[in-house]
């Protein structure tokens, strides 16, 4: 009988240590590569603007709710009680009443179960799973037949991000259905997972060839069931398509053809082979999609052999050092070897973008967004139709940036208009944020306790770093050239004096009200000897459970270099007075661990999904009211099995889309020993997959 392993919070914030080996190459357990100086928060008052006078500025959208009852969900079994009791909060059940629109929906309980749980009267169904085929020619997955060939034709591992784009095949209808075009990042790969006996000292060249061709992005039509919301992939379509980490990319913007991107293999620096490590991303509004190259610096070896110390010096600030890599690329191709391609490792590290709706296109990878460990990239429209990008660097003590465009978006979908759209990430300026606390410094004492005004807030400024223009591009960082400023971001960074965040990860605008939304997931280290202390935007030592950010910007336009901000969550145990839900009462909230990735709803809630649940039980998706009488009513509507974490969701009006991301990846877990039997039961090898979730009844979510 198979033996189902323990899931080992040894990690910080909860995650296994085999996540953090194939996903991040242990980075929570090196050196934290962001040494500056920087100041703290609440010292730096110069030019400060007030967050009320800038509050009185915003607009506010109210979200109608209203009062009801809710019990706990499904999920008998393991589920996790907090103090003691049934539940959590004082014996209370989280959303009593009916909640706000959108989010009214009984609550899943916190628990380990080895499945998707959902609230009661919703159905759920697999859309895709890694291996499913969706090029033509591509053979059905067998997992003890694997080839290279086979896996670049078919879905790729450990989905992350996810868009859904509407198809309008001239109006016509396919047996009552309507289709649309489902894109999906494929973060990394668990080799230990996806092949038997796997020697992770000696990989075959086979093996690598496979890993190398379930990285990527997949985009694949999707037909929609007009009675439920269950999606089926259109094998083979003429959009079908994959990416891997072999596949050609155009380099774009300020930094192309620079030296510093050019290699042996490509003189000119403006191809790079593949995309890695694609975690979250965007969707923009002329039709395209954005993926944010994130823990790239895991893949390339033997920076320990690099001799010119500014280079080793550049590769350190990007997590880079040391002698062999885990997964051993560089026996197959040199271009991992630093020590014989020195500049490969600026190649990664970008936004790409993609046009899903020309499969021979060549997906772009952005340098005028900057090049850091990028989560996602969310971009908004200024009133005169300029794009500005939001983007967060995922790495202990690191920032939060905008790009602003010089370039208005054209309308329509002629030939020219989707030419000129497809130019504008190329021009523009790239900033970074620097915040400041409104409460005295004595007031932030590290425990996570309320200033005196009730609140963490205060106000911030974005600092210019470079502007990429078709004249020339120009430097705002003393010392660096424009082009080290976009090629090495994270330096420009450090100079300009950022505000050292919790691990900047999603950051989204509400398309209602404008507000940006930043998870900032958690920071083992904030407060240690020799770190950065607490401030009032991170205001708890070895902070476990991280907080979300809500940043307003003056006068509500995303051009301006002031805003204010608030946190608008503290996250953990609702018991634990070290934290908070906007003002909403505790003890009717769910609670949350480690919040990543962050959507909208068409009703304006905003919904987090978790990475690294630190209390105890299984990542989940949560939704939660921004404004109204409601507002910080947080709600959990779903978890997913044992080893996962929730990824890329997408919330419509008829259905809930999520990525189940590297499911059963356990320490200790193989393909021999499984920790999970998702989704497919026993006897077959978990395989991370895209989830669909409907009412059952065919309604809308939450309504």
């Amino acid at each position: 009988m198979r033996k189902l392993l323990p899931l080992i919070g040894s990690h910080p914030g909860g995650r296994s240590a085999l996540t953090c080996r194939f996903r991040c190459g242990d980075a929570c357990f090196h050196e934290t590569p962001n040494t500056s100086g920087n100041e703290y928060v609440g010292d730096v008052i110069a030019g400060a603007l007030s967050r009320r006078s800038a509050l009185r500025a915003a607009a506010v959208v109210t979200v109608a709710g209203a009062a009801g009852t809710a019990v706990v969900g499904p999920g008998a079994g393991q589920a996790v009680a907090h103090g003691g009791r049934p539940g959590h909060g004082g014996g209370h059940r989280p959303g009593n009443g009916k909640g706000a629109r959108g989010l009214r929906f009984t609550p899943v309980a916190p628990n380990k179960l080895d499945q998707v749980s959902v609230p009661k009267g919703y159905a759920q169904e697999v859309v895709i799973r890694w291996g499913d085929p969706i090029l033509r020619g591509a053979p059905e997955f067998d997992e003890k037949r694997q080839s290279a060939r086979a896996q670049a034709g078919q879905f790729g591992y450990n989905n992350d991000f996810l868009s859904l784009l509407p198809l309008d095949e001239r109006g016509r209808e396919h047996g009552g259905a309507r289709r649309q075009v489902l894109v999906a990042n494929h973060e990394y790969t668990d080799e230990i997972l996806m092949f038997a006996g796997y020697d992770p000292e000696n990989p075959s060249r086979e093996q690598v060839e496979i890993a190398w061709a379930a990285h990527g992005l997949s985009v694949v039509v999707v037909e929609e069931e007009r009675r439920s919301g269950r999606l089926t992939p259109v094998r083979r379509h003429r959009l079908n398509r994959r990416l891997t980490a072999t596949s050609r990319f155009e380099v774009t913007g300020p930094a192309a053809g620079h030296p510093l991107l050019r290699t042996s293999a490509d003189r000119r620096g403006t191809t790079v082979l593949g995309t890695l490590n694609n975690c979250a991303g965007g969707t923009t509004p002329w039709g395209t999609t954005l993926h944010g190259e994130e823990n790239f610096n895991q893949y390339f070896a033997h920076a320990d052999k690099v001799t010119d110390p500014e280079t080793a010096a550049r590769l350190k600030r990007y997590g880079i050092s040391g002698g062999a890599s885990e997964r051993k690329w560089e026996r197959f191709d040199r271009r991992f070897d630093l020590s014989e391609e020195p500049n490969e490792a600026n190649r990664h590290g970008w936004v790409v973008e993609l046009d899903p709706y020309d499969p021979d296109s060549t997906p772009r990878k952005r340098t005028a967004l900057g090049r850091f460990k990028h989560e996602a990239a969310q971009p908004r429209l200024t009133r005169d139709g300029r794009p500005v990008v939001y983007m967060g660097d995922d790495e202990k003590f690191d920032y939060f940036y905008k790009f602003v465009s010089s370039k208005r978006m054209r309308k329509g979908d002629s030939r020219a208009a989707r030419e000129h759209n497809l130019t504008l990430l190329d021009e523009g300026t790239l900033y970074v944020a620097k915040l400041t606390g409104d409460s005295p410094a004595d007031q932030i004492d590290g425990s996570g306790k309320l200033p005196a005004d009730g609140e963490f807030d205060g106000s911030g400024q974005w600092i210019p770093l470079a502007t990429a223009g078709p004249r020339g591009d120009v430097s705002h960082v003393p010392g660096m050239s424009a082009a080290e400023v976009f090629v090495f971001t994270r330096l420009a960074g450090d100079k300009a004096g950022a505000t050292k965040m919790d691990r900047p990860e999603d950051v989204e605008p509400s398309p209602r009200t404008g507000k940006v939304y930043i998870a900032l997931t958690n920071n083992s280290d904030r407060g240690k000897e020799g770190k950065a202390p607490a401030d009032e935007a991170n205001p708890r030592n070895s902070n476990k459970h991280g907080q979300v950010l809500e940043l307003t910007e003056y006068r509500e336009d995303p051009t301006s270099t002031r805003f204010a901000w608030s946190l608008f969550l503290v996250a953990g145990d609702p018991q634990d007075p070290a934290t908070y839900f906007a003002g909403f009462p505790k003890e009717k909230v769910s609670p949350i661990s480690c919040p990543d990735n962050v959507a909208f709803d068409p009703h304006g809630n905003l919904w987090i999904s978790t990475d690294g649940n630190a209390l105890g039980s299984h990542d989940g998706l949560f939704g939660v009211a921004t404004s109204g009488p409601r507002k910080g009513e947080l709600k959990q509507f779903l978890t997913v099995p044992t080893g996962a974490e929730t990824c890329g969701p997408v919330i419509q009006d008829r259905r809930v889309l999520v990525a189940v991301q590297h499911p059963g990846e356990v320490d200790g877990a193989s393909v021999e020993q499984p920790a999970s039997q998702w989704p497919d039961g026993p006897g077959r090898i978990v395989r991370p997959a895209v989830v669909a979730v409907w009412r059952a009844d065919g309604g809308d979510i939450g309504v």
